[in-house]
This record gives structure tokens, sequence and C-alpha cells, in this order.
């Protein structure tokens, strides 16, 4: 692959909240390009303009990144600077620019990172989580059928376990992963990082949950979930758990058969009957 000498395609992380966030390295560069592709260009616009910043802005998100791509292309051969941006954070964390940055990469030119906030980054380092090694997920899918059944893919995860959350989905999040990790996981909250309104909340999930149902303040806006990695010892007691319950479930009626293996057990009685029932 040979490398273009002169155009260059800089992947630039903006704030996720607080303006001062934006680095002083990152300021230069969206000032110096000669042109933006932006996430949202509207939302860019106002970033820019508190800056004082005035560029030439390209729209490049999910539904027309792969049409913009070649228009890219061939500006960078004509070789201009740009500027890949998402409306907070690292671009390609759960946001659009994949395909710009590998087609980049494949035609020979320079894709330099200006690093800065990223949501997920920020909230681990305040969760008190064990951070050593970690697993991010991004956004669950919007289906419970589906978000169980991948929440259950991971529950023998031993890693912390990081999603992305919208407010409208925070609480039959919880739900979920109540059904199938038990009440008692713990896990952190973080909400509305670097704005006025950031709070970062701990304890089980049904705790958290039962806090959400009380307060819908914090139930807005965005959320980093971080759940405490699955131990040896979690796993092996609900590995024990389902098969009482599978012995037990043709006896039985469900819902006994769960408490009965969860007393046995000492796995959680939901996260047996969600996770053994759905095979």
């Amino acid at each position: 692959m040979t490398m273009h000498a002169a155009g260059c395609l800089y992947v630039v992380a903006t704030p996720i909240g607080h303006l001062d966030d934006l680095s002083p390295r990152a300021t230069k560069v969206l000032a110096e390009v000669d042109l933006i592709a932006a996430e949202d260009t509207r939302h860019t616009q106002q970033l820019l303009a508190a800056k004082g910043l005035r560029r030439p802005l390209l729209a490049l998100h999910d539904h027309n990144e792969s049409q913009q791509v070649a228009q890219l292309l061939a500006r960078l051969h004509a070789g201009e600077q740009l500027a890949l941006v998402s409306d907070a954070g690292t671009p390609l964390i759960s946001d659009p620019g994949f395909r710009l940055v590998r087609a980049a990469r494949e035609a020979g030119f320079k894709v330099s990172p200006i690093p800065g906030a990223c949501a997920a980054i920020a909230a681990l380092s305040v969760a008190g989580l064990a951070s050593d090694r970690f697993v991010f997920e991004g956004f669950l899918p919007p289906k419970s059928g589906a978000r169980r059944e991948r929440l259950q893919a991971l529950r023998s995860e031993p890693r912390t376990l990081l999603f992305y959350e919208s407010s409208h989905r925070i609480e039959e999040c919880l739900v979920d992963m109540i059904a199938v990790y038990g009440a008692l996981r713990q896990v952190v909250l973080a909400r509305e990082l670097t704005k006025l309104f950031e709070t970062v909340l701990s304890g089980t999930l049904d705790e958290l949950r039962v806090r959400l149902a009380a307060d819908a303040n914090q139930r807005k806006g965005e959320f980093v979930v971080m759940l405490e990695g699955a131990s040896e010892d979690t796993d092996a007691r609900l590995l024990e758990g389902q098969r009482v319950f599978a012995l037990l479930r043709d006896h039985l009626p469900a819902s006994k058969a769960a408490k009965l293996a969860a007393e046995i057990s000492g796995a959680p009685r939901k996260a047996l009957y969600s996770v053994v029932s759905a095979d």
C-alpha cells in the first residue's frame, strides 16, 4: 500500500457535554481542515460557532455513508485535509465512520486520530468496577426478546460489561438484565456525563431499577450501563440451578420449579426461569 503524502483524514473526538473538553489540538485541526464530515451538520455547526470557527461541513451518517465515501476519497486524492466528527465523543464508537476510515486506509491515505472524550471510557473511569479488562457492547437490541438473547449470551462473561442505552429503554433494559442475571448483580449507571445533571449511580440491578422507577429525572438523558462481570461462583450457581430446574420442571409448574431450584442452588430464581424456559 502506497501512502499518499498530502491528503489526510483526521478522526476528531468532540465533547460529550462540556465544551471545554475539546482539546487545543482538536480545535486547531477543525480550524484548518478543508472540510469536516459530520454526523449532524447542525450539531457540529453549534460546536464550531461556540469556538469561533467556520469551516465547510458535509453530512456523513448511517443512512448516507456508503454514498459519501467516493466523494470524500476524491477530495483526499486532490490533497485536501478532512476531519471526521460525530455528534459527541469519539467517532466510530457506536457512531458512523467505519466505512470511510476503512476506505481511506485501503486507498493509502493517512488516517490520524485526534483523541478526546468517549462516554464509555469516561464512565468506566468513575464506576468503581474492575477496569483492567472489560467488554464494550454498544447498544443492545431494541426489542426485549432479542435483548435478552444477547444478554444471555454474555451471562458467563467475567469481564466488566459496558452498554449504551437511551432514556426510553433504560427501565426495560434493567428488567431484562434482572431476568437474565438476577436481581443482585452489581451495576453502575452513568448519565449526562460532563453535563449539568451528571449522575453516577451504583448498586444492585434491582436497587437501581427501583431508584429509576421512583425518580423520573433519573430516567432522562443518555446512559452508560456498566455491569459487574460474572464470577466463577456466580456462574457455577447458575449452571447448577439450571440443572436442578431442568429436572424439576417436568414434574412441577415452572414457577414452583424455579423457586425450588433457586433455594437448592443459590442461583437467582428469575435468571433460572428466564434462561431455561427460553431454551
